[in-house]
C-alpha cells in the first residue's frame, strides 16, 4: 500500500504508483500511458489555474494518503443507501464494482451491467469503441489522472431499441480508516432508440478518515435515445469529491441531467456535454446547499457542434455559514451550429453575511443565426415576504423554510421519479432544519 507524504509530491506518488501497477489494470495500456503523460504535464492545479481559482486543492489533498483502500462492507451496512425499491443496483465501493452487494437479478433482455474490467474482456468491441473516446485528457488533470489509474467501475449497456422501465442506481460508497484516494470510473452506452434512467449517489460511510474520490462517468447517447441522469451527492464532513461527467449526444437524442449537492466537505462537479448531431435536446439542472465551511464548485460546458439543437440550464444555490459556492457555466456555439437555442441561468440565495458565491456564466458564439442568453442573480430572502408570512401566523423560522422550499422547487420539480423526488425533498427538509 503506497503512502503519500509531503516529502514526495502528490504528483510524484501518483506517477510512481502508476508505473508499479499499470500492467495489472484493465483496458489499453497505451491509453493509460498517454493519460499519465498528460497528467504529468498539467500537474495538480492551484489557485493560479483559471478553472480551479476558487477551489483549494491543497485542502483536498492535505496530509498523508493511501492510494488503495481494502475496507469491506456487507449488505446490512449499505441497506440505507438503496433508497429505491424497484431499481437495478450497481455498488461501487472505494472505486471497485462489488457484484455481491449489487442487485442485478433478472436483468431484461438488452441490458448489460457488469464491472469495467469484465466489460474490457467480454464486451471488448463496445468497450474499445466507446471507452474514453470522447474525453479530452488534456483538458483537465483529474480526468487524465482517472484515465491513467482507474481500477474498476460499472459498465452499463442498453441495446438498440430497448426501453428500461426500472431505474439503474449506481451507488458510490467511500469508506476508509486511513486517508484514501479513490479513482472510480463508469461507462454508460445507450444505443439507438433506447431509453434509460441512471441515478448516481455518492456517500461516505463508516469512515474514520478523509476520502478523496476522483470519480468519472462517461455517457454515450446514440441517435434518438433518451437518457435521464441524476446525481445525488451526500458525503459527510470527511468526504472530498471531484465528480466528472462526460457526455456525447448523437442526433435527435434527449438528455436530462440533475445534480443535487446536499453535503460534503468539498465537492467539485465537472459536467461536459457534446451535442454532436442535429435536433438534439439537452437539459441541465442543479441544486446545491452549503453550510459551515463547505465548498461546492460547479463547472459546466455545453458544446453545440451541429445546427438545430436546444439546451437549457438552470442551477440554484442556497449558501449559509462561512461556505463558498461557485458556478462557472460555459456554452460554446460552433460555426456550423446555426439555429441553436441555448439558455443558462444561475440563481443564489445567501443566508449569511459570511457566505460567498462566485458565479460566471459564459457564452462563446461563432454562428450568427442563434438564440442564446445567460443570466445570474444573487440575493437574500425577501424580508417583505417573510413579514407577510408571519402576519399569517407562521414563525420566522417556518417562513424562511417555506421560502427556501419555494426557491428550490423549480429544480426539484424536474425529477421524474416520484420515489427519488421524495427522498431528495426529505434530505433537503432536514438540511433546512
Amino acid at each position: 500500500m503506497e503512502t503519500i507524504t509531503k516529502k514526495n509530491t502528490i504528483a510524484d506518488k501518483f506517477i510512481s504508483e502508476f508505473e508499479s501497477s499499470k500492467n495489472s489494470l484493465f483496458g489499453s495500456l497505451k491509453l493509460r500511458e498517454q493519460a499519465i503523460e498528460s497528467f504529468t504535464k498539467q500537474g495538480i492545479p492551484t489557485r493560479k489555474h483559471e478553472e480551479y481559482k476558487y477551489l483549494n486543492i491543497d485542502l483536498m489533498l492535505k496530509g498523508e494518503f493511501v492510494l488503495t483502500s481494502s475496507e469491506t462492507l456487507d449488505q446490512k451496512q449499505i441497506e440505507h443507501t438503496q433508497f429505491l425499491k424497484d431499481a437495478f443496483v450497481a455498488v461501487i465501493e472505494n472505486g471497485v464494482f462489488v457484484e455481491e452487494l449489487s442487485k442485478l437479478n433478472n436483468l431484461p433482455k438488452g441490458l448489460t451491467i457488469c464491472s469495467l474490467e469484465e466489460a474490457s474482456k467480454n464486451f471488448k468491441q463496445i468497450f474499445e469503441k466507446k471507452y474514453s473516446q470522447n474525453l479530452d485528457v488534456n483538458a483537465d488533470p483529474f480526468s487524465a489522472l482517472n484515465t491513467a489509474m482507474a481500477k474498476d467501475g460499472a459498465f452499463i449497456y442498453v441495446a438498440k431499441g430497448v426501453i428500461i422501465e426500472e431505474p439503474i442506481h449506481i451507488i458510490h460508497i467511500s469508506n476508509a480508516n486511513k486517508n484514501s484516494i479513490i479513482q472510480s470510473r463508469n461507462l454508460v452506452v445507450v444505443d439507438e432508440n433506447a431509453q434509460v434512467k441512471i441515478i448516481e449517489s455518492f456517500e461516505t460511510l463508516d469512515s474514520t478518515a478523509k476520502t478523496f474520490n476522483n470519480a468519472l462517468t462517461e455517457i454515450v447517447i446514440e441517435e434518438c435515445a433518451i437518457v435521464d441522469h441524476y446525481k445525488i451527492q451526500d458525503e459527510n464532513e470527511l468526504g472530498y469529491l471531484l465528480s466528472t461527467t462526460q457526455v456525447i449526444q448523437k442526433k435527435q437524442s434527449l438528455f436530462s441531467t440533475h445534480t443535487f449537492t446536499l453535503s460534503g466537505s468539498l465537492v467539485r462537479n465537472n459536467l461536459n456535454i457534446i451535442l454532436d448531431g442535429e435536433h438534439i435536446e439537452t437539459h441541465l439542472n442543479g441544486l446545491y446547499l452549503t453550510s459551515e465551511n463547505q465548498a461546492v464548485d460547479n463547472h459546466t460546458v455545453v458544446d453545440h457542434r451541429k445546427p438545430n439543437c436546444d439546451s437549457n440550464e438552470l442551477y440554484k444555490g442556497i449558501i449559509d455559514g462561512k461556505s463558498t459556492a461557485t458556478f462557472n457555466g460555459k456554452i460554446f456555439v460552433r460555426k456550423d451550429a446555426q439555429k441553436t437555442n441555448a439558455f443558462q441561468s444561475n440563481k443564489n440565495i445567501l443566508l449569511s453575511d459570511d457566505a460567498t458565491i462566485n458565479t460566471k456564466p459564459q457564452l462563446e458564439i461563432y454562428a450568427d443565426d442563434v438564440k442564446c442568453s445567460h443570466g445570474t442573480s444573487t440575493g437574500k430572502l425577501d424580508e417583505d415576504k417573510i413579514f407577510y408570512l408571519r402576519t399569517r401566523g407562521l414563525s420566522e423560522t417556518s417562513s424562511k423554510k417555506l421560502l427556501m422550499r419555494a426557491f428550490a422547487s423549480e429544480v426539484l420539480d424536474t425529477i421524474k421519479i416520484n420515489e427519488l423526488q421524495a427522498y431528495v425533498e426529505n434530505k433537503i427538509a432536514k438540511r433546512f432544519e
